[in-house]
């Protein structure tokens, strides 16, 4: 038997072929010359030539499908996120109305005895008594006294600041921080990352001088989650025995008395008694969220005023699921007042909730008011936000102004002449459902009398809106509204 080289016969078999001799070409039809003479030339079939094809295509075609199931699963899941994301960013007020219990849903109003209880239950804030309040009016109502109040510091100051820029103001209270803090007071500032603009050699400088000052949810990758919400708190306690809140900010537009275009028209509030310890309380929950450390205390007793108004408390309001105690003390506010209601509020954009419950005030009789920003607002898209609103609360009979000497900042409201205000809760979805703010809520009729003549000598520095009249504006108008009414919750 004829022996067979393995190396040649696997070529053979395989199809490979050796280079040829061109003497030596053959027909294809002739076996190969070294082929075995007594071993057949097997020759692959065609379904079999072609498997290891086909099962690459079809294992490329697998590996397509899963690739596409994976690359859409994954824009899937990008764009659940983002729908989920935009929904969290623009959550509005969950409120749509107000009914009491066992009064034929009438709810809780002001003069009620059970009044106070039940803001303390849907706020959260207790309203005590031995508190002294004070109005403090645009700059030159607010500066002087504030000046004094920090001077006179002995043991500590704390300072929570929305809104800061150089200037004047800026410079007046870095050299009272500084001096106090060399004379041994211990200063901390907590300014809002987003609201303040202070510059670097100005923040260095309160430090070098001692003032322990801290940036409020600056722009930082762990900060994304809650970077839109800002602490539009403005917060300032003296010893654990003096509190201001208000709309002010550390800035000179906020000089002079809110007369002419470059000062703007503030109320402000000073107070004394239980209510500081309140605002005491708001500075040190955002110290300890910007810092990590929780202040503590050793006072003895709560300091309490006599002379003072009836009832006052510190509502601290931030940003949470569902309904806020914003929303409901707003909301609770209009729904009690059973006379009359008067607003003034710099960026009224309120959502659809909050036109409902004016409108149904205003329909029940009681005699609503709402005194806004006008052409001298900083920020226009607001009023066109608001004037998006006017119509249906004109209609409803609410009464409009809108305040032209210069910029409206004032944030406050009056109830019956009894209920009062005054703070940094503007009338939009940002504050209500999104901002920190702090306000001082007062139950007293002197302070409710006080407010409503401030209230009344605006109104004759501001214009009524007629409903007829502003029926006839332009439809490029009524579109730039429409769409600045798209974006309110955001404003």
């Amino acid at each position: 038997m004829a022996t067979v080289c393995p190396r040649r016969y696997l070529r053979a078999s395989l199809g490979s072929r050796a280079p040829v001799p061109p003497d030596r070409i053959s027909s294809p039809d002739d076996p190969p010359a070294d082929a075995p003479p007594n071993v057949p030339v097997v020759e692959p079939t065609p379904a079999l030539g072609r498997l290891p094809s086909l099962l690459r295509r079809v294992a490329d075609l697998a590996s397509w499908i899963g690739t596409g199931i994976v690359r859409w699963s994954i824009f899937a899941l990008i764009g659940v996120a983002a729908i989920i994301g935009l929904l969290f960013l623009t959550r509005g007020t969950a409120v749509r109305s107000v009914r009491g219990l066992g009064t034929e849903g009438a709810p809780v109003a002001p003069a009620e005895p059970e009044f106070p209880l039940t803001v303390a239950l849907l706020t959260g804030t207790p309203i005590v008594p031995g508190n002294r309040v004070e109005l403090a009016l645009n700059g030159d109502g607010t500066f002087p006294r504030l000046w004094n109040d920090l001077r006179g510091a002995r043991e500590a100051i704390s300072l929570q600041l929305y809104y800061a820029v150089s200037g004047q103001v800026a410079d007046t209270l870095a050299a009272i921080l500084i001096e106090r803090a060399q004379a041994g007071v211990t200063v901390w500032l907590l300014y809002d990352a987003f609201g303040s603009s202070l510059p670097d050699a100005y923040l260095d400088r309160l430090r070098a001088g001692g003032v322990r000052a801290v940036a409020f949810r600056p722009l930082r990758f762990e900060n994304l989650w809650v970077v839109q919400n800002r602490s539009h708190v403005r917060g300032i306690v003296v010893d654990g025995e003096i509190g201001w809140t208000g709309g002010f900010g550390i800035g000179d537009k906020w000089l002079g008395r809110g007369r002419t275009p470059r000062e703007w028209r503030e109320t402000n509030v000073r107070f004394e008694g239980p209510a500081v310890l309140q605002l005491q309380a708001a500075f040190i929950a955002g110290w300890a969220e910007a810092t990590g450390e929780l202040l503590t205390g050793r006072r003895h007793t709560v300091p309490v005023r006599e002379g003072g108004v009836a009832l006052a408390g510190l509502l601290y309001t931030a940003p949470t699921i569902g309904s806020t105690p914003a929303e409901r003390y707003l909301a609770l506010s209009i729904a009690g007042a059973r006379e009359r209601f008067y607003v003034t509020n710099a960026y009224f954009a309120p959502d659809d909730n909050f036109v409902a419950l004016l409108t149904r005030a205003a329909q029940r009789g009681v005699d609503v008011r709402l005194l806004v920003g006008g052409p001298r607002t900083d920020i226009r898209a607001a009023r066109l936000a608001a004037h998006a609103r006017y119509e249906a609360l004109l209609a409803a009979g609410v009464r409009i102004w809108e305040y032209q000497p210069s910029t409206l900042h004032a944030k406050t409201f009056v109830a019956d002449g009894m209920w009062v205000s005054v703070g940094t809760m503007n009338f939009d979805n940002r504050s209500l459902a999104l901002n920190d703010e702090s306000t001082l809520m007062v139950l007293d009729t002197i302070a409710g009398r006080r407010m409503e003549a401030v209230f009344a000598n605006d109104l004759r520095q501001a214009r009524e809106i007629d409903l007829d009249g502003f029926r006839r504006r332009s439809w490029t108008r009524r579109i730039a509204e429409w769409a600045a009414n798209q974006v309110t919750r955001l404003l």
